[in-house]
């Protein structure tokens, strides 16, 4: 209004903290502000007073002073510059102010130093990969206790027969133990999420199953693109007979070759974080759209190939089964019988 006094617009108070600071939640900062939550996650984390405790998204530091009251160290990665300053004013002037190491950076980008414990409050959006960065760091750590979306957190904890079991499940249990600490619920939260959350604990297994990573994920990857179909049906699919027949022959020519320089390594863990075109993120995947291959369609080498790839599932007793339905040792025994016909899936 022309004359009048300029109205000036207030944060609501989802977006307010102490200092002024306001909180984007397009980048998901979500500042736990229950004391009791906080002191819970602390204790679950069993800290002793020799370890260092990397924090991921410190955010205004709640959780960081807890942790600095039981670690001998805290090493806090945060992106925003301004939760950075908030940190280093909460503790200027205190004793804790030469036991905290501020990273000022995206964690997904930066070299992991060494820690003990892992404690993290995260953006949801980067649970995947961060998880399976966390899981293929070195030297191996003791634990990471992590604050997940809830659903996100109950399928890394899901058993065969669940119905959130997936590839996911299957990939971050193949390199941890994990299990689940206690739900929380939004207005845990300022402000509050949309959705609950759940407090996980991962545990790196040491040593690892001694595969290939990128090939377990490969194979994986195609059995839970239709987890609920049998292991006979998915394997009769024209196109993945016809990319496994094409790494059999890769695989032959190459044999030799490959024997001369036999890997050592297992390649990177945190390939298996990679969700891109994952359909067995959805609880009720769709129903196939490839078509299967009758014998009569095809010429008699891939006739051979496919009947090579069905045999392997009957030897194991796959045929039948659905990958919804199978646990660890499952898989690994699938893996074993494939690769030793040849079959590989990377």
């Amino acid at each position: 209004m022309a004359g009048g006094k300029e109205r000036k617009t207030r944060p609501s108070a989802a977006q307010r903290h102490q200092g002024g600071i306001q909180f984007q939640k397009s980048k998901g900062q979500h500042i736990l502000k229950n004391p009791m939550l906080v002191q819970t996650i602390v204790q679950k984390a069993g800290i002793k007073s020799t370890d260092i405790v990397l924090e991921i998204g410190p955010g205004t530091g709640n959780l960081t002073m807890k942790l600095l009251e039981v670690a001998k160290k805290v090493i806090a990665v945060e992106l925003d510059p301004r939760m950075v300053l908030e940190l280093q004013r909460r503790v200027q002037g205190t004793s804790s102010v030469i036991r905290l190491q501020v990273i000022q950076g995206d964690v997904l980008k930066c070299e992991l130093p060494y820690f003990d414990v892992c404690v993290a409050n995260i953006p949801y959006q980067i649970s995947s990969p961060l998880t399976f960065k966390l899981l293929s760091h070195r030297p191996i750590f003791r634990c990471a206790i992590i604050m997940f979306q809830r659903e996100f957190a109950m399928r890394l904890v899901a058993n065969p027969g669940d119905s959130l079991y997936c590839r996911l499940s299957v990939n971050t249990q193949l390199l941890a133990r994990v299990s689940h600490l206690l739900k929380v619920g939004k207005n845990n939260f300022r402000p509050p999420p949309k959705v609950d959350s759940s407090v996980v604990r991962i545990e790196p297994r040491n040593p690892l199953p001694p595969i290939s990573f990128k090939e377990w994920d490969g194979m994986v990857r195609l059995c839970f693109n239709r987890k609920n179909k049998t292991l006979g049906a998915i394997f009769r699919q024209k196109a993945i007979l016809s990319l496994l027949e094409k790494n059999y022959k890769t695989f032959q020519a190459l044999q030799e070759a490959c024997q001369k320089s036999n890997e050592s390594s297992f390649g990177d863990a945190s390939i298996l974080g990679d969700t891109s075109n994952d359909v067995s993120m959805d609880i009720d995947a769709g129903e196939d759209q490839d078509m299967d291959v009758n014998d009569a369609d095809m010429q008699e080498g891939a006739s051979q190939f496919k009947d090579k790839v069905l045999n392997i599932l009957k030897e194991g007793g796959f045929e039948d089964k659905r990958s919804s339905k199978l646990a660890q040792d499952d898989f690994l025994y699938l893996l074993s019988l494939f690769n030793k016909a040849g079959i590989h899936f990377s």
